[in-house]
């Protein structure tokens, strides 16, 4: 998937991850791709209630190999 800019937050836990992509994405103009890293299992759950309490959309988010990786298109 295209991205406009990459936050790695990964080793960093809750709720700093939600913090650090809440920055970057004020940072960023509507419609850019933010795609985030992150190794905190919680993470899944907090992004995804993030996006619906910012309305920032989530287009994807997978993991492997204990990496979660996220993409946010920012509102």
């Amino acid at each position: 998937m295209q991205f406009d800019r990459e936050l790695d937050v990964k080793g960093l836990n809750c709720p700093l991850p939600i913090l650090r992509t809440k920055k970057a994405l004020s940072e960023m103009t509507s419609g850019q791709v933010l795609r985030v890293l992150a190794t905190d299992p919680g993470a899944v759950k907090d992004f995804h209630a993030f996006a619906k309490q910012t309305g920032n959309q989530l287009l994807a988010n997978a993991d492997a190999d204990q990496v979660f990786e996220f993409y946010f298109k920012r509102k």
